[in-house]
């Protein structure tokens, strides 16, 4: 494995530190419609690793992650794209044990199942979310919101093509990386919040109050289910990206986020004008892809 510095650029003036942060929903690293398979020879890992090398991002957020689950080939996904990236730190929070989208298939994981994650002995299948990170990491963090006793029609990508089941809430989380950044610590966050809505919105008031512990400047990115400008409205921190990232063979509605707290006005400006969304070779999302300069 390669190990990457994260990126440092040069001016005349001295070094300016820059961290370039991403945010991608996997889908378990299935291809999807409209993406040519022949990319890549195998989606769940080589599909994979392409993808997170072509983000080349600096601390990646990952939602909809296997860890030894058998449709995606009993891989550890977050070890696939911490590897792909060059990256030294990386951590798994899994949301659910089994495989989730038939109720009687899957379970919230526990704290063992939490345990097992964090030091980095795994017991699959699981599912959930991850965040990779080239920038060496002061401490890691997470919190879990149960499931909405709920489930609602949503179309599904498949073999076939896409089609309509009725699928159930599971569990959702976020994970926090208090990294070490040029002038003190600073903090990123990935989520992937629920599709129920009113749950979804509950559950990212939840983590803007759960975050006030960490040190800013804070970033959190994600796959929220809140589609727009809604996100920036319900936390009233400003959004990195404002592009449409879903579906990634012809993007209608952004549901994939970067907001930010504790920035100057000139660092959400450069990073909006910098900000990209890329159709990858797996998953029904595309990845969206912004640069902080520090």
């Amino acid at each position: 494995m390669v190990y990457r510095r994260p990126t440092i650029r040069r001016t005349r003036e001295g070094s300016v530190w820059w961290v370039r942060l991403a945010t991608f929903n996997l889908l378990h690293s299935q291809p999807v419609v409209g993406v040519d398979p022949g990319r890549v020879p195998d989606p769940t890992v080589d599909g994979l690793a392409a993808a997170v090398r072509e983000l080349d991002a600096d601390v990646l957020g990952i939602q909809e992650v296997d860890v030894g689950q058998p449709r995606s080939g009993d891989v550890d996904q977050v070890l696939i794209a911490a590897e792909a990236s060059g990256a030294r730190h990386w951590r798994f929070l899994p949301t659910v044990r089994g495989t989730p989208g038939n109720r009687g298939d899957f379970v919230p994981a526990d704290h063992a199942a939490r345990l097992e994650a964090a030091t980095s002995c795994p017991v699959g299948p699981m599912y959930g979310v991850g965040l990779v990170s080239r920038v060496p990491v002061v401490s890691w963090h997470h919190a879990v919101y149960p499931a909405a006793p709920l489930s609602l029609p949503l179309l599904v990508p498949g073999d076939r093509g896409p089609r309509v089941l009725q699928v159930p809430d599971e569990p959702r989380g976020v994970i926090a990386a208090v990294i070490d950044g040029p002038s003190g610590p600073m903090t990123v966050a990935a989520a992937h919040l629920s599709f129920v809505p009113g749950y979804n919105i509950r559950q990212l008031r939840l983590i803007k109050l759960w975050l006030r512990q960490f040190p800013r400047p804070v970033v959190l990115m994600g796959d929220f289910n809140l589609p727009g400008r809604l996100p920036g409205w319900v936390t009233g921190w400003p959004e990195l990206i404002r592009a449409a990232s879903y579906p990634s063979f012809g993007p209608k509605v952004q549901f994939d986020h970067i907001l930010g707290d504790g920035l100057t006005v000139e660092q959400v400006a450069a990073a909006r004008a910098g900000a990209e969304v890329l159709a990858l070779p797996v998953s029904d999302h595309c990845a969206v892809r912004a640069t902080l300069d520090l």
